[in-house]
């Protein structure tokens, strides 16, 4: 057991960090929300736009992006603000969460419209990625229903929600929604991001040493699924009776 860990009870292997989830946060964005996992806090907005990217017009169908974001004091030593070239681990997330977002909407029941998701994370200890991810659903979700009760929208363009959480082996013990502590430990690690059906829509990680079997890669992708689970029943208990 580590130091970080002798001072609080330590976290079942299988538990995920307390989640909250703050709707309305913003007075402008037309969906917000401000997620909270652990200490991990991110702040996330969805913006509609009466347009689509020049590479959609004349078609059917809408679009959904995302940009992440770090405050300079979002971690234990201030970072310097993205301005003249974004970092590239900052583009990697930002399209990461923008597919995972587009998984969860049917794009051609949003057509000439362009929603994009703001992820800025407020303080980091682990799993800002996967954070961002369910707090960008929990706005996007709130901007389509208010387009649809504006009558913008004839249905509501959500498949299915999508939730993403952070697991690996740790000290030789699979562990679920990774802080700092463990996920600088990893021997392993995963970022999984899944439909609320159950679907991948994305898989990604590493070994950082030793090489793994697929026996362990699909006991992760299992345990982040039980995981995923209380993060869906977060998200549909913070948008109550809009969204999904």
């Amino acid at each position: 057991m580590t130091t970080t860990e002798t001072t609080k009870a330590r976290r079942k292997d299988n538990a995920v960090r307390p989640i909250t989830i703050e709707t309305g946060v913003s007075m402008h964005a037309e969906g917000s929300a401000l997620i909270a996992m652990g200490n991990t806090r991110v702040l996330c907005t969805a913006s509609v736009e009466a347009r689509v990217p020049d590479w959609l017009k004349n078609s059917t169908r809408g679009w959904v992006t995302a940009e992440y974001a770090m405050l300079p004091r979002a971690t234990s030593t201030r970072n310097r603000r993205e301005r003249d070239k974004v970092p590239s681990r900052t583009l990697e997330i930002s399209r990461l969460v923008g597919r995972a977002l587009r998984a969860a909407v049917d794009l051609e029941k949003m057509p000439g419209i362009m929603i994009t998701v703001d992820a800025d994370v407020l303080q980091a200890d682990g799993g800002t990625r996967t954070a961002a991810i369910n707090g960008g659903m929990v706005a996007l979700a709130m901007a389509l229903a208010r387009l649809k009760a504006d009558g913008q929208l004839r249905a509501n363009p959500i498949l299915s929600p999508v939730a993403a959480l952070s697991v690996g082996y740790v000290d030789g013990r699979l562990r679920v929604d990774l802080d700092y502590d463990l996920d600088h430990r990893a021997e392993v690690d995963l970022n999984v991001a899944m439909t609320a059906k159950g679907d991948l829509v994305e898989v990604q990680g590493s070994a950082e040493g030793k090489p793994f079997g697929p026996d362990r890669l699909a006991a992760m992708v299992a345990a982040a699924g039980k995981g995923i689970k209380a993060v869906l029943t977060a998200q549909r208990k913070a948008l109550r009776d809009g969204g999904f």
